[in-house]
């Protein structure tokens, strides 16, 4: 079935819930997401959609019912099966909202097994509002197809981040200062595994704390390339190396029921 034929058969909407899946099993959907079903995307009793809830992989469900409180979806069949989470690992200086809210997004979408905001001696945000960047990783699994949401963790100091590093995971620095490996050869000399990726804030890493980071065993410092990155950009450019020579986008698409 070619690529045309299989998308115009997928449901026109999908959404994240956290109800268990399985065939005949009914989901109350919540205010929002009947708003957004019937009216922003208009579709009527009988309309197929698609539900994930990051456990009992992608189901395909039809609306049964409609109200002034919301609406009720019926679960029919297995679309994908659940797959593992990722792995990777995204350590972050908070930046500001606009900036964040699109790097949240962004590393939904290339993958992110789990989201650490870091506090750095430079870092000029000091709160970070984690139910809004939930929202903002819901919606980027919803676009994305993903299967899973990333784990957004509470922020953390670096140097009890560092303490408590499991040391069989690889942790690359993405080192401003120019004195890192260029990435592309870091990675292609390196093991597949767990790793993480730590990026600075937006002044960059005290001198202090770089040489405390170059001296850990499991770190390897990345540069970016001869140009000052934004640190969304920043987060963006590694992990799309990463994925590509480490990651999962050398591996084919799982394919849907049916296709």
């Amino acid at each position: 079935m070619g690529e045309g034929s299989s998308r115009e058969a997928y449901p026109r909407s999908r959404l994240y819930v956290e109800a268990a899946l399985a065939a005949a099993a009914r989901v109350e959907l919540d205010r929002d997401q009947s708003h957004y079903l019937l009216r922003v995307m208009r579709l009527d009793q009988g309309a197929e959609v698609a539900l994930f809830n990051g456990r009992d992989g992608e189901w395909t469900a039809r609306i049964v019912e409609t109200g002034k409180r919301g609406c009720m979806v019926e679960v029919e069949r297995l679309r994908r099966r659940q797959s593992p989470p990722s792995d990777l690992w995204l350590l972050f200086a908070p930046v500001k909202r606009q900036p964040l809210d699109w790097m949240v997004q962004k590393a939904t979408e290339l993958g992110v097994g789990v989201l650490q905001p870091i506090m750095t001696q430079r870092t000029v945000v000091d709160r970070v509002n984690l139910a809004r960047l939930r929202s903002i990783a819901i919606e980027a699994a919803e676009q994305s197809e993903r299967l899973d949401l990333p784990e957004l963790r509470e922020p953390e100091r670096l140097s009890k981040a560092l303490e408590s590093w499991p040391h069989e995971r690889r942790l690359a620095l993405c080192d401003e200062t120019g004195r890192g490996t260029p990435v592309a050869d870091a990675f292609a000399g390196a093991a597949r595994g767990p790793w993480g990726l730590l990026l600075g804030p937006e002044g960059g890493f005290a001198p202090a704390e770089l040489d405390a980071l170059r001296d850990l065993a499991f770190v390897t410092p990345v540069g970016l390339g001869p140009r000052v990155l934004r640190a969304e950009t920043a987060a963006v450019a590694v992990l799309a190396v990463w994925q590509a020579m480490l990651g999962d986008w050398s591996e084919a698409p799982p394919r849907r029921d049916g296709e």
